[in-house]
């Protein structure tokens, strides 16, 4: 049996994260941008490849998700993308006061219950 354990994803949705934020993890995309307005479909289809929001998809395995609302490095929409589109069984935790550290150990005790509770993994 194997799980996911997906904090803040990183590197997810990259045309919403560029609309959202403007630094960070993206400050090399957006510069770009802003100097090559005409190659904006080849550079996101291109970034395809590598979004997280793709890789997703093909999961199966169980996940347990986090977002912090207040995150400015994996904005809260495109961790979210990455979980709408988590093919397996997910769920996710919420912290809406939290910027990029999410739900700290929080989070730690919500995975080991989470993992816990998983057949094979420590559950019944």
């Amino acid at each position: 049996m194997s799980a996911a354990l997906v904090n803040q994803p990183s590197l997810c949705h990259y045309r919403r994260a560029l609309q959202v934020v403007e630094g960070n993890a993206y400050r090399e995309i957006w510069t770009y941008l802003r100097t090559h307005r005409e190659s904006a479909e080849r550079v996101f289809g291109t970034l395809s490849y590598f979004d997280g929001v793709n890789f997703a998809a093909r999961a199966s395995a169980p996940a347990l998700f986090s977002a912090a609302l207040m995150d400015d490095i994996c904005p809260p929409s495109t961790a979210f993308a990455a979980y709408n589109h988590s093919a397996g069984p997910k769920d996710v935790r919420i912290w809406p006061c939290n910027r990029h550290e999410g739900g700290g150990h929080f989070q730690d005790l919500g995975q080991l219950r989470f993992l816990r509770a998983l057949p094979g993994l420590g559950g019944n």
